[in-house]
């Protein structure tokens, strides 16, 4: 027998951790805002310079001048990438976190991180890095 009673809320459904379907109780959450802009060409480069390490480290190619030879490109060309792993590591991660170029300019040039690359000493390539205008420089661990 029915009593004519209904009960009326929503719900949604979520993927749990082993890929099971979750009953969620109420509205679904908006999805995330996607940051508008693109990934600057520099962290595109300096996530390149490490996946090229990583390559050349797990035995996958030879060398760097595989690379040039499988990506068409001269080996200069691929010195110059490689050599961003130079950078100090905070300032590596700085370049990766780069927020998203929103036009056509970038922030931070090629050019520009390529000198401080070439600079040996971490605690001047961090001076340079800092004397950037439209950068910050990278919070040291423990300060």
């Amino acid at each position: 027998m029915s009593d004519g009673v209904t009960l009326d809320f929503n719900v949604h459904f979520t993927t749990g951790r082993t890929g099971q379907r979750v009953l969620n109780a109420g509205e679904r959450p908006p999805p995330a805002a996607v940051p508008e802009g693109r990934v600057p060409r520099i962290s595109r480069l300096m996530a390149l310079a490490i996946r090229f390490d990583n390559l050349v480290r797990l035995g996958e190619v030879a060398d760097f001048a595989d690379i040039a030879e499988l990506g068409q490109v001269t080996r200069a060309r691929v010195s110059q990438i490689v050599n961003l792993l130079n950078l100090a590591p905070d300032i590596q991660e700085a370049i990766l976190f780069l927020p998203p170029v929103p036009g056509d300019r970038e922030a931070v040039s090629e050019r520009e991180v390529r000198s401080i690359a070439a600079e040996p000493d971490w605690g001047r390539q961090r001076k340079m890095w800092a004397a950037g205008s439209n950068h910050q420089a990278p919070q040291k661990r423990g300060d």
